[in-house]
């Protein structure tokens, strides 16, 4: 198959392999851990598993979009803000 069309690139396609991984990994934690854990945190609403990886994939992509526009390209201090709001979401929401 030639994919060459896509243009794909090892940025690209290492994005899109980390969200696979991370989808993967999600339903391995709730085939032996089902429910979710729901739970009630900051925000005063109840949040599972899945919907807090969510929240954190939403807001690493807003930081990441704000760090182009404010900052330049380099976006490994945007990847280090995006893994600390990532812990800090499952941690507190």
């Amino acid at each position: 198959m030639n994919f060459s069309w896509m243009a794909w690139t090892w940025p690209t396609a290492t994005f899109f392999a980390t969200i696979l991984l991370l989808l993967v990994g999600m339903g391995v934690w709730e085939y032996f851990s089902p429910g979710g854990n729901p739970r009630v945190g900051v925000l005063r609403f109840e949040t599972t598993r899945g919907d807090r990886l969510f929240i954190s994939l939403l807001g690493s992509a807003f930081i990441h979009l704000a760090w182009l526009g404010l900052v330049g390209p380099g976006l490994w201090w945007a990847l280090a803000l995006s893994v600390v709001y990532a812990i800090g979401v499952f941690r507190y929401v």
